[in-house]
């Protein structure tokens, strides 16, 4: 996914969608799924696609994708390889059943679970010691926002998250920009209001990993994406691709995003 070598004015990139489906869908409907995605997608090459299925899910739906341009994420891991963790699942054993991806940093983990920057931090670790591709989320709260702390909050969320790592264990990293105020509520930031937060996370990664790694970077929206706003939001120069929650339980919804977005 890494473009070496080109610098920001020059690089296209496709857009990377990825479907979050959270703790959604049964099994059969999972499968059901990613069957109809993987015909739904054959011979498109340009749009990038991934979902997060459930961890139970995991290693059905992995099988069904596999040798195919669609990528699997798993939601969550733990910050440990392995131990008494009654609950939690290993990064290698996302690895195993085939994943790629996965989340981290998701705001319902931070603000749910709990979830420190350092623990975060633990986790983006462990999960590119097994060349695992992390997908770290970070976001403001609605009251974060009307304070005025929203830069605050994404520096340090940023910092915090990726503190002592090194940009050649980051070829392959994805940020994702959620506003929390946006998810599941109905409410998307205005394009223009996440692309100034797009462009003020690209000028942190380039002052911490330089211009061209910057440039290179994917970073996503989320917040109430749909396939009525999809396209608008793409269409912003910083947003490289876009992480979906609820349009992405159903289908049919999600291939109107991933159409939507399309490049011709």
């Amino acid at each position: 996914m890494r473009l070496k070598g080109y610098h920001a004015e020059t690089i296209m990139k496709k857009p990377f969608i990825v479907g979050n489906w959270k703790m959604n869908l049964t099994l059969k409907q999972g499968v059901e799924f990613a069957r109809l995605l993987k015909n739904g997608l054959k011979g498109k090459r340009e749009v990038l696609c991934g979902i997060c299925p459930s961890f139970v899910f995991l290693s059905e739906i992995c099988k069904i994708l596999e040798g195919c341009n669609i990528c699997v994420a798993a939601q969550n891991v733990h910050s440990e390889t392995n131990g008494a963790y009654t609950g939690e699942v290993s990064a290698l054993m996302i690895k195993e059943v085939g994943c790629t991806h996965v989340l981290i940093g998701h705001s319902e983990r931070r603000h749910i679970f709990h979830e420190t920057d350092s623990f975060i931090n633990a986790k983006i670790k462990t999960a590119l010691s097994v060349t695992l591709k992390p997908i770290f989320c970070i976001g403001e709260t609605l009251e974060e926002r009307e304070a005025g702390r929203t830069k605050d909050v994404i520096q340090s969320q940023l910092k915090g998250g990726l503190r002592d790592i090194h940009a050649d264990q980051l070829e392959e990293l994805v940020i994702a920009y959620e506003p929390v105020w946006a998810i599941g509520t109905g409410k998307t930031a205005l394009p223009g209001q996440a692309n100034e937060v797009h462009s003020f996370i690209r000028n942190i990664v380039a002052d911490e990993y330089g211009k061209d790694f910057a440039a290179n970077l994917y970073i996503q929206y989320g917040g109430s994406v749909k396939p009525e706003n999809a396209k608008e939001l793409m269409a912003q120069p910083e947003i490289d691709g876009l992480l979906v929650g609820g349009a992405s339980i159903t289908f049919e919804s999600f291939l109107k995003i991933i159409e939507a977005v399309s490049k011709d």
